[in-house]
């Protein structure tokens, strides 16, 4: 049945996993000057107690340029212990532990070497850090390949259960493999073989140094989506050779960080790269891993089932939820709490220096000092506000066995994770709304919606903690015309209390405005259902077809006062949502003050010319206010209160997450 085969067992090697499930590695910034910390351990504890049949750790460093030091150090003999500690952890908790080793090659920044250049197989310039590695010299290359080697048995000797080597995503050894970064002459490039053979001597020096009784995992691109590079015939080639060369299994990733393709965040659909896999899979006879945007069990099993892969990485839904194993095998996935792929927590942090966490868990980083800690004097705690913030604080109490009601004014719970959700490939908000009500309801949190709390209600609860979560208003800008009926809030058209005319302009370009221009742009495309249909029949031209699923039939001018749109996005999401203005043909007008609205359009200032923009409806995308009626309400009632999310200071989804968390947590 497909509904158990995720929970079957699988062997890589003579290693036998109980499930089908791979934490795949991920770089988390935990560490320090290469040592796994106590904050690592915790991390990966919780993770391997949730059922996970392997975690992969890492990256692990191999030299001393092949990394930073918030990677895991295997480049040395003085990191085995602290290997040995989490190797451990790992396995006392019931999963089978693994390594995942990696140079980071023209990847890596001069900053953090020391003022040493980077090094690659040819000087070419890195549009990810904006520096030129130095050529490797062959003997080098040689030295690198054994430094490999010398680091899995390092691994082997800490009592890992296997070894991975990382040999796609525009690091060392995929740009070794990719003629845009390889244009050696000598025996390391030119040709496909001679391009393969260093990943290949490295799998086989891996190989003598740990025996082959020891499992070897190599993870590799099934495309890298960079023009001029590798692409899928070449990688299956790869592939067949690394099998030869001694790899045990196969983890197919996707995309260098410098391609144009979003590979992570939310509008990627769920286990959309699975057929990389699955090209790979009919050339092998070793198991292989299919992985990106799997955060749900459904989707595993559909990619078991269908024969896309043998086994399936889920890194970020293991973030998000590290119980997610468990709750699928113990039919409690109504319990899950799915990964959004927003990247503000795992991806944007790194960029920051900063060590990983989630929107969706606050816990991740601080597992040992956020473990749950039942009272002994259970309180009655009323919430006040049913959006992010508010469901956060209300479970995160109920969760130590207080009695929680939460008051809800609208109808349904979610607040502004409906509004992040309207956009197109932004539906993940919404699951993560609803995730969070069915916690509420498991918890037995008492929930009354259409109610407004005022006065009269909170001396009627007299509840021992208050916990205020009434969120944002969106502002009302000073502007001439304001108050026109053409002129809407951005909020009523992504809630669809309004509808919009053809020609539109938005004021305002940060997210809420970008989010709102998606949405409409969209509206009179082709679905991917009726695109699917007409692709198949061949009804029109794949030009004409591309043409059809990104023009719509709504004109939509955003108009920005500084000279940057999305500012307020995270790292990671704001690239690809400017690409996708661009490729909507979206008029964007930045460095533009808007003087007034009129009848008939909105006029602004621009590079000190007055004109005219015309407009059929007008919408307001000008940011936040807080709203919070109740805070001096419960002062002159004597009411312990604490404030949160959008009602003490607008920010984003993260935020009022991680401080409804704290707030329901700290109630004692």
């Amino acid at each position: 049945m497909l509904s158990e085969r995720l929970f079957d067992p699988i062997s890589i090697g003579n290693l036998e996993l109980k499930n089908r499930i791979l934490m795949p590695a991920m770089h988390l910034n935990m560490c320090r000057k290469f040592t796994v910390t106590e904050q690592l351990i915790n991390f990966y504890i919780e993770r391997a107690k949730g059922g996970v049949g392997m975690i992969c750790v890492g990256y692990a460093t191999i030299d001393e340029l092949s990394g930073l030091p918030g990677n895991i150090g295997a480049h040395q003999d003085e990191f085995i212990p602290g290997l040995r500690k989490l190797a451990t952890a790992i396995k006392t908790e019931g999963a089978a532990a693994c390594v995942q080793l990696n140079h980071a090659g023209r990847y890596n920044f001069s900053l953090f070497l020391g003022g040493k250049k980077p090094v690659a197989p040819s000087p070419i310039p890195s549009r990810m850090t904006k520096e030129t590695p130095r050529e490797l010299e062959e003997e080098e290359i040689h030295t690198i390949i054994q430094r490999f080697a010398d680091a899995a048995g390092r691994v082997k000797t800490a009592g890992f259960d296997a070894v991975e080597i990382l040999a796609g995503t525009g690091y060392l050894i995929s740009e070794f493999l990719s003629p845009l970064t390889n244009q050696r002459q000598d025996c390391y490039g030119g040709s496909l073989e001679n391009r393969m053979r260093f990943g290949l001597e490295i799998v086989r020096a891996v190989k003598v140094a740990t025996g082959d009784d020891f499992p070897l995992l190599v993870r590799i691109n099934g495309n890298d989506f960079m023009p001029g590079g590798i692409g899928r015939a070449e990688l299956k080639t790869f592939a067949v050779k690394l099998v030869e060369a001694g790899a045990d299994a196969l983890s197919i990733n996707v995309g260098w960080h410098e391609a144009d393709v979003p590979q992570i965040v939310t509008k990627v659909p769920r286990g959309v790269f699975a057929y990389l896999a699955r090209d790979i899979r009919n050339e092998v006879n070793v198991p292989v891993i299919a992985s990106h945007r799997i955060n749900d069990p459904g989707v595993a099993r559909h990619l078991l089932g269908s024969g896309f892969c043998d086994m399936v990485a889920m890194g970020r839904a293991l973030i998000a939820d590290p119980q997610l194993p468990n709750k699928a095998h113990e039919h409690r996935e109504n319990q899950i709490t799915h990964c959004v792929a927003c990247a503000q927590g795992c991806f944007d942090n790194l960029f920051k220096m900063k060590s990983v966490e989630c929107l969706c868990n606050p816990r991740v980083g601080k597992e040992a000092e956020t473990a749950l800690k039942l009272t002994d004097h259970p309180r009655k705690v009323l919430v006040v506000g049913g959006g992010a913030a508010g469901m956060s604080a209300a479970i995160a109490a109920a969760e130590q066995g207080h009695q929680v009601v939460l008051h809800e004014q609208n109808l349904n719970l979610g607040g502004q994770l409906h509004l992040a959700g309207a956009p197109p490939g932004r539906k993940e908000f919404t699951v993560l709304a609803e995730d969070l009500q069915r916690q509420l309801v498991d918890l037995k949190v008492r929930i009354v919606l259409n109610s407004t709390v005022d006065k009269q209600l909170l001396s009627v609860h007299k509840p021992d903690a208050l916990i205020l979560a009434t969120g944002g208003i969106p502002i009302l800008p000073n502007i001439p015309g304001n108050d026109l009926p053409h002129v809407v809030q951005a909020w009523d058209v992504l809630s669809g209390k309004v509808r919009t005319e053809q020609r539109v302009v938005i004021v305002g370009g940060g997210s809420v405005g970008i989010e709102t221009a998606l949405l409409l742009v969209e509206q009179g495309t082709l679905s991917g259902e009726e695109l699917k249909f007409l692709l198949i029949h061949q009804t029109e031209s794949i030009e004409e077809l591309y043409r059809l699923a990104t023009t719509g039939n709504k004109q939509v001018t955003l108009i920005e006062i500084i000279d940057k749109l999305g500012t307020n996005f995270g790292k990671s999401t704001r690239w690809s949502m400017l690409q996708d203005i661009k490729r909507s043909v979206i008029n964007t007008r930045t460095e533009a003050k808007v003087l007034e609205i009129t009848s008939s359009g909105v006029i602004i200032e621009q590079a000190g010319q007055r004109q005219e923009v015309p407009a059929e409806t007008v919408i307001l995308a000008v940011g936040t206010k807080a709203y919070n009626p109740l805070q001096k309400i419960a002062a002159e009632q004597h009411i312990s209160c604490q404030v949160v999310g959008d009602a003490k200071t607008p920010a984003m989804v993260f935020d009022a997450i991680h401080h409804g968390f704290k707030a329901g947590r700290s109630i004692l």
